[in-house]
This record gives C-alpha cells, structure tokens and sequence, in this order.
C-alpha cells in the first residue's frame, strides 16, 4: 500500500518537474527526496457570489382587477390559482446539470507537452520505456492518476493569453489603420474645406463683378438712348436732303429739256453758232452732286443691264450615272485602320466648326468662329489662303464639283461663294432671317442650296444670282442639308426630328422619314447613294434604306450629341463626330 501510494506523488513530482513549476532540475538527488514529502495537494473550493444575496425590488401588482358587472366566484378562484401558479414557476431556481469533465491523464498530458515543445527524441523515448512498462505490468493506467485542475488551467490561461495577444496585435493593426484612414480623410476635409472658401470667395467675386458689370450697363442707357435719338433726328434729315436733292434734281433736268428746246428753236434761224452752245455745256464745270448722280445712274444702268443678260440656270434631265456605282462591293469584310496623330494644326482663334477636304487635290478648308475659311495644305499644314468677309461665325463650306470654288454658310443669314484662284467673294446670296446652318453644290455646279434656322430651306441659281425656291414644310430649324449624287434630289434634317426628300426642279416636299427621338444635327448619302445616315442630339445614329425609305438599324453612343456624320469614299464604313 504504501508503495502505491507513492507512486502518484512521484508521478505529481515528475510533472511539477517537467513544468517548471516545483523545484529545478539540478542533479541533487538528495535534497529531492528530502523534499518530496513537502508536496501535498489540498482541495479548494471558490464559492461564487449567488444571485440570492442580491436583494429585488419587490413591484406590486395593481393591474389585477375584476371587471365590474362580471363578479363570478369561479372566474375569480380561477385567476388566482393561475398567478399564484406564475409566482411558483419565477421563484423556482433553473439549476442546468453540468456536463462531466473528464480529466486529462498524466501520460496524455506529458505527451502533449513534449509534442508542444518539439522535443520528438523525449517524446519517443518516453513512449517506448512507457508501453513497456505497461506491458510488463509493473505500472498500471488507474494507479497513475490524472492531471490536477491547476495545471489544466494553467494551460488554458496560457492558450487564451496567447489567443488574447493575438487579438491585442491585431488590434493594435486595426488602430494604426484607422488612425492612417483618419488622418488622410482629415487631410481630405481640410483640402475640400479650402476648396470651398476658395469657391465661395470666387462665386462673391463673380457676384461683384457682375453688380459692377450691370452698373456699368446701366450708365450705358442714357447715352444709347441720346445716341438713338440723335440717329432718328440724323435719319430726317437725311430724308429730307434726299427729298430736296431729289427735286433739285427734276428742277435741272427741267432746265436741261428747256434749254435744250431752246437751242433747237434758235438753231433753226442762226445756223452759225449751232456748235457754240453745246462746246459750252460739255466745257461747263460738273458740281459733285451731279457728278454722284450721273455715277449713281450709270452703275444702275449697269447693274439692270448685268440682270437683263442673266438667264435662270435650267436643271438638268440628263444626268450622267454615278460613277461611284461601280465601286468594289466584294469587300465586306471590315478594315483594319492603325490611324496615328501625324500633326497638329492651330489656325483660329475660336473653335473649328467645319473641315472639309478638296475633292481633287491635297488640301483642305476649314472654317472657324473667328469668322474666317482657310485654305491649308497637306501634309505640312501650311495656309495658302485666307477668306475675310462674313461678319459673323462660320457654319459650313463646301467645295464647287470642280474644285474651284468655294460656298461658305454664316451667322450673319448669308452664303457667299468664292473664287479660290482669286481668293475674292464673287457672289452674296441674301435672304434667310436667320443664322444659315450648312449648304450645299448641285453635282452640275450651277446651284446652291442652303438650311437655316429659320425653318425653311433655299435654292439659289448661281447665274442669275437668286433665290430659285424656297423650301417649306420643316417646323423648326433645318440644321444639315445634301444633293443626293448626280440627281435633282435634296435630303434635309431638321430639329422636328424628320429627315425630308425634296424635288429642287419644283421645291415641293417628296417624302418624309420618321424615327428620331431628338433632334437630327447632321444627316448624309452614301457615295452609291443607296443609304442615308443621321445622327441626333443624343448620340443615336440611324440607317436608312433609301431606295425603300425605311430604318435598318440604330447605333446609340450617346449620351453625347452626334454633330456630323459621314462615310468613306467606299461607302462600307460610317464615321460620326461627338460633341
């Protein structure tokens, strides 16, 4: 018995040993049997603080009552029985039966320590004199006993400190992110704070500025207002200087007829001196005002005579075929474009509104705000002319068929066509009320047709130098305008969101398609002259059928507006520009 007995104090004593938490190791075998009998385990029992002890506020409860007019006795026993019942069940104590831990062995224990520390050749050692005790019988499993609770919890204390140092890193890397996220979002604040001083101080300026601005206007009116007056008194006058020019000029033509009456009377009986007078009067001093009249006369003269000789341009009936029908149509198959910036040309002041490219030769037009068309070559990009005469913003240019002319569309309600050789202005068509938007050449070159903002559309003969007809039907701005190729035929699209097809022998309205949604910018035949593509102001591209006056597909690319669009001399591929 007392060998057995032993056993288990010596096992604890290994343990306490293997632990660290006895006596150290250190090869005094002696003072370690000596002080082997002053190791005892004692039991400890830690009394948790009872909810008992913690004392309730008692709540009395008052809602309990019999309705009035229901006295019933069994009803009453009934409720009682059943609160007092619901008192019972509160007071009574929920004990949950705890579940069986069940303690670690101390041969367990050793080999998870071992394991735990990696020390694999004690481990293996031990296992191997283990089992082989066990196998002799000298050491059984029950006399060797189980791990205390001190230990167990030691080793869960240390596991959770871990785990809980872990968690404190982590933590600790949390905070340094947050305190990194916080301080850029407070960098963030400060700048967007000053951005907005900085906004507001501008938006106070721009306030001031326009305070300043309509002050200063303001100033402007009287001065507009004396200037107007001076300018109708101006404008009397001038209408009566003309009026008593004008009878000052009938009073000498009078005494012209008078005297010329006169010398054919005194003629007659003084054959002599037949020569004198009219020697005298083509010798007589000329006024200016005559000398303005007779000039003003003679330009008339011209002018009437230059109109009488102008004959309408005939539309043609037999036009030649397209040449562009004879075009490869094998090549289906889409090309693959490896387009590179070759230059940048910087040639107005304000920005571009139409670039358009000679037919025949290496050069280019393009026409800007700045009211100005220059000429450029290709590639270098130098300007070979400049066109100066529109007093307004540029629209739209487009070459003469044989490329020696020019039309250009303005602001200012007028086309004006040029001479490119010359670099001179040789005609001004007027007659729109409004901003002119784009024009056009018939492929006989004998006609222009131009769109504006006033609704309508005009035809205008260039040999006669006027309006053939006036187009009529759109009901808000007609914003692009092009001759089918080699025919009599013009397509127009409008803000009214419609595309129109137009006889110009006889200006009436042939066809309208339907199908945008907003407002058409820009719309153009294929070279073969068998499609129609428009663009609108949010960005959706249609294909028309032109033969059958019907939709094939739409292209949305919006949400941005399409300003023009185009095809390749082919035909097979399209091409749209973005506002």
């Amino acid at each position: 018995m007392a060998a057995q007995q032993g056993m288990p104090t010596s096992t604890l004593r290994g343990l306490e040993e293997a632990l660290g938490m006895g006596m150290t190791v250190s090869g005094d075998t002696n003072e370690a049997v000596a002080a082997e009998g002053a190791y005892y385990l004692e039991q400890v029992t830690i009394t948790e603080a009872s909810e008992d002890d913690y004392e309730y506020e008692e709540i009395p409860d008052d809602n309990f009552s019999i309705p009035e007019g229901e006295e019933d006795l069994a009803k009453a026993i009934q409720m009682v029985q059943e609160q007092a019942t619901d008192t019972q069940i509160l007071e009574q104590k929920t004990v949950l039966s705890s579940k069986h831990a069940v303690p670690e062995a101390i041969e367990d224990f050793l080999c998870n320590f071992l394991i735990k520390m990696g020390m694999t050749r004690t481990l293996d050692c031990f296992q191997s004199e283990w089992y082989e005790l066990l196998q002799k019988g000298v050491t059984e499993l029950r006399d060797v006993g189980n791990v205390p609770d001190v230990y167990s919890q030691n080793m869960l204390l240390e596991n959770e400190n871990k785990n809980l140092k872990k968690e404190l890193k982590h933590c600790k890397q949390a905070a340094d992110k947050a305190r990194e996220d916080l301080l850029k979002t407070q960098k963030e604040r400060d700048f967007h704070r000053m951005h907005h001083k900085r906004t507001v101080q501008e938006k106070n300026k721009l306030i001031n500025d326009l305070k300043g601005l309509k002050l200063h206007y303001a100033s402007y009116e009287p001065t507009i207002r004396v200037l107007h007056e001076k300018h109708h008194t101006l404008l009397k006058q001038k209408m009566l200087t003309s009026l008593e020019r004008d009878k000052a000029v009938g009073q000498i033509y009078g005494l012209q007829e008078t005297l010329k009456h006169m010398e054919i009377g005194h003629s007659s009986h003084a054959p002599e001196i037949r020569v004198a007078p009219n020697c005298e009067k083509e010798n007589a001093p000329e006024g200016p005002t005559q000398k303005g009249l007779r000039e003003a006369r003679e330009q008339n003269k011209r002018k009437t005579k230059m109109k009488v000789n102008k004959k309408d341009s005939e539309f043609p009936t037999d036009m030649q075929p397209n040449p562009n029908l004879s075009l490869c149509k094998e090549n289906i198959c889409p090309a693959k474009f490896d387009y590179k910036l070759n230059n940048i040309l910087r040639l107005h002041e304000l920005p571009v509104s139409c670039i358009v490219v000679h037919p025949h030769k290496d050069i280019l037009v393009s026409c800007g705000e700045d009211r100005v068309w220059k000429v450029v070559g290709l590639p270098r990009g130098n300007v070979l002319l400049t066109g100066l005469g529109h007093t307004d913003w540029l629209s739209d240019c487009c070459f003469h068929p044989s490329g020696n002319k020019l039309a250009t569309a303005s602001g200012d309600t007028t086309v004006k066509l040029w001479d490119l050789f010359k670099g001179t202005c040789i005609s001004t068509f007027e007659g729109h009320t409004h901003a002119v938007w784009s024009c056009t050449w018939h492929s006989c070159g004998d006609f222009v047709a131009s769109s504006s903002l006033d609704t309508t559309s005009k035809i205008w003969d260039v040999n006669s130098e006027r309006c053939r007809y006036t187009l009529y039907g759109h009901t808000d701005s007609v914003n692009s305008i092009e001759f089918f190729p080699y025919s009599n035929i013009l397509l127009t699209g409008s803000a009214d969101k419609t595309l129109s097809v137009w006889d110009a022998r006889t200006g009436k309205c042939e066809q309208s398609l339907y199908g945008h949604m907003h407002s058409i910018n820009d719309a153009t035949f294929t070279p073969r002259g068998h499609m129609i593509a428009s663009c609108d102001a949010c960005g959706v591209t249609k294909l028309w059928d032109f033969r059958k006056l019907l939709p094939i597909v739409s292209i949305d690319v919006g949400p941005s507006p399409g300003n023009e669009v185009n095809f390749n001399s082919s035909g097979t591929i399209e091409s749209w520009v973005h506002g």
